[in-house]
């Protein structure tokens, strides 16, 4: 028999051998697992109009330790939070501190002391923490003052008293927030936003311009609602369309030509069209000429329940509850939907009590 000497089973082909030398650093290393982190990930968003402002951020606990001029030292930068550095980013461009800043994301870092502190947004968001803070990199620096606060044990951020153009950020953790405003020109943002939407596919149709308009119009910027609404009656005239220029000509006090517009208006005008104008008058409180358009309806549609339960609700938001009866009781007769039944039998015996 032949032996076989021990150490040939240690010989490996040529090809192998290349193999097992290439991979053997990946063999080597251990997979990382997922787990638990003390920091918590965070993040939250708040839109003002048109414009998303994240936080991104890591949630670091109090424990039993000092937090600030401890765990936080006074007077050096501090990543307003754990691990990489805090940012916060704007989908727009935003004022913050006093300045305009472009839409991005930017790197969040804080320099507390035990009366003010600084806050400061680096054009920098890729860093760990605030190690590599350099201020040279700040997009805007401003000063806040500290307030006392419920206690919160791990580090958080908020967002407060949202309005159309403008929102608070708060930070707080321990016994202490520190708050700043975001404002943005919503205004401006959002005609922007809706000249570039008008160049794309809504600019086919009749109805985007004319919301166009109406937002406009809202909002004091008459001479592109007028421009807008031209536009939207030369994709095709509809009642609302027309009815918005009325309103422009009647804000220059041209009654004459909203008039005749109007007139034009109700020749294209649907039972819904009709229904949701009145409506709005209703809203305005002009009472009275809302009830005209509600019995138009009624007398153009008599087999619409539709019509009668809006005639009806009219009638008992100005007080006549027995004109409100009687057309609730008309509505109910018409109607076929279980739901629709049984709300209207709520209502006229609401009436009747």
């Amino acid at each position: 028999m032949r032996r076989v000497h021990p150490s040939s089973t240690l010989r490996f082909p040529p090809a192998l051998a290349v193999l097992l030398l290439a991979t053997a650093p990946a063999l080597a290393q251990a997979p990382r697992l997922d787990l638990p982190d003390p920091s918590p990930h965070a993040s939250v968003t708040q839109r003002v109009g048109l414009t998303d402002i994240t936080i991104d951020y890591h949630r670091p606990a109090v424990g039993k330790r000092k937090i600030w001029g401890g765990l936080v030292p006074y007077g050096e930068p501090w990543r307003a939070g754990a691990n990489e550095n805090t940012t916060v980013s704007f989908s727009t461009p935003v004022t913050v501190g006093g300045k305009q800043l472009p839409a991005g994301k930017y790197g969040l870092h804080m320099i507390p002391t035990a009366t003010t502190w600084t806050v400061a947004l680096s054009t920098v968001s890729s860093a760990w923490g605030s190690f590599s803070y350099e201020p040279n990199e700040d997009a805007v620096r401003f000063t806040v003052t500290p307030t006392p606060a419920e206690m919160e044990e791990s580090l958080e951020y908020r967002f407060e008293a949202p309005t159309e153009t403008s929102v608070a950020v708060v930070l707080q953790w321990e016994k202490l927030q520190v708050s700043f405003p975001i404002t943005v020109d919503t205004k401006a943002v959002t005609l922007a936003s809706l000249d570039a939407q008008l160049r794309g596919l809504a600019r086919f149709s009749w109805q985007p311009w004319d919301q166009a308009a109406q937002w406009c119009i809202k909002n004091g910027c008459d001479q592109r609602a007028l421009e807008w609404v031209d536009r939207s009656i030369n994709v095709q005239p509809s009642f609302a369309n027309l009815n918005t220029k009325a309103t422009l000509l009647e804000k220059k006090k041209d009654t004459a030509g909203a008039d005749k517009l109007r007139a034009e208006a109700m020749k294209l005008a649907t039972e819904g069209d009709i229904n949701q104008y009145a409506y709005g008058l209703m809203a305005q409180k002009k009472y009275d000429q809302a009830l005209s358009l509600f019995r138009k309806n009624v007398k153009d549609h008599p087999d619409s329940w539709n019509c009668y339960d809006s005639l009806g609700e009219a009638l008992a938001t100005t007080g006549d509850k027995k004109g409100a009866a009687q057309n609730y009781e008309k509505a109910l007769a018409l109607a076929k939907e279980p739901a629709n039944k049984k709300r209207i039998e709520t209502v006229l015996a609401g009436l009747k009590n």
